[in-house]
């Protein structure tokens, strides 16, 4: 039961990005890119950790994979609401 919450988690997260991609394609906007990257990272990290024999969720290295996706997510609202200076 296990593998097919993460196998559904990661489709989602799949889907997601390609929503997020689709926008990117549309506006060259670096909020969806960054938004499109991260939900593919935690895609990814979420069909590692079900391939994977180690069942324990408490790995320092998936925490780390998170901080990463989390932290692109974070970089693209700071990107994108930080003041535009023309110099």
């Amino acid at each position: 039961m296990n593998e097919l919450m993460l196998g559904a988690i990661a489709m989602a997260c799949f889907i997601i990005g390609l929503f997020f991609l689709r926008f990117w394609r549309q506006t060259h906007d670096r909020f969806f890119l960054f938004f499109s990257v991260s939900f593919f990272v935690e895609s990814a990290n979420r069909v590692v950790f079900g391939l994977s024999n180690r069942q324990d969720e408490h790995e320092p290295l998936i925490y780390l994979v998170r901080l990463l996706a989390f932290g692109l997510i974070l970089f693209a609202i700071v990107d994108k609401n930080r003041g535009k200076t023309d110099a």
